[in-house]
């Protein structure tokens, strides 16, 4: 497998004697967003964390933009910008340093200072700038998170569980900063179990159970009541 995007090959992560993730493979090509659904459980965040370079696998092979995870994993993580499903932030820090640190961990010219404050503005944060985040909402957190995942406009951009807590104002944000990350050619992989909003922002979906995926389609059959009737049908 190398080919620009992400491809996931017999996928498997235990954590003792439970199999979290059981032989996953899909592929995602460039330019790319699908929303990774099911409930909580199935193995959405970790197959985030591991296609982050979080987790190891315990087998398989995960390919970022023809990088293997394994082999290369420092310049995967430069590929890839993560959102966590919780924690991420360092509470004594502020959030425009920790804004700072990321564009000096990846080596950003000056013009990230452009890109923060364009993001911050976008997500109605700030005011909020130059406060430490143990200060935050948890709502505020999310917002934040999203904005250090995009602020270095990554060619992988995994978004786990965005839309938690948000309000209205953060999940249009968050739906922009998914739209212009696909329209530039990323791969954008969103976790969430709120069906409505992954139609919204995505134009695929792999719905999970148990660790295996039970649906690979257009995020159009999964919309409206009879979406909802069928995805429901497939979390079993």
């Amino acid at each position: 497998m190398n080919h620009e995007g992400v491809a996931v090959k017999d996928l498997t992560i235990r954590f003792g004697r439970t199999t979290a993730i059981d032989q996953l493979s899909f592929s995602l090509t460039a330019g790319t967003s699908v929303a990774l659904i099911g409930r909580n459980g199935a193995g959405k965040s970790t197959t985030l964390r591991v296609l982050a370079g979080v987790l190891p696998p315990n087998a398989g092979e995960v390919m970022i933009n023809g990088i293997n995870i394994v082999k290369d994993p420092i310049a995967a993580r430069f590929e890839v910008g993560y959102c966590p499903d919780v924690g991420g932030l360092i509470p004594r820090a502020t959030l425009w340093e920790h804004l700072e640190l990321s564009a000096t961990i990846r080596g950003m010219d000056a013009s990230w200072q452009e890109r923060a404050q364009e993001l911050l503005v976008a997500f109605d944060l700030t005011d909020a700038a130059d406060r430490i985040t143990a200060e935050f909402s948890h709502g505020m957190s999310r917002r934040s998170a999203v904005i250090l995942a995009a602020l270095h406009q990554p060619k992988v951009l995994l978004l786990d569980e965005p839309f938690d807590g948000v309000d209205p104002l953060g999940v249009d944000a968050t739906m922009d900063v998914i739209a212009q990350a696909e329209a530039s050619g990323s791969t954008v992989i969103v976790s969430t179990h709120l069906l409505p909003l992954a139609v919204a922002a995505c134009s695929r979906a792999l719905v999970l159970a148990n660790g295996h995926i039970t649906s690979d389609g257009p995020t159009s059959e999964l919309a409206g009541l009879e979406g909802e009737q069928v995805y429901r049908r497939l979390l079993t």
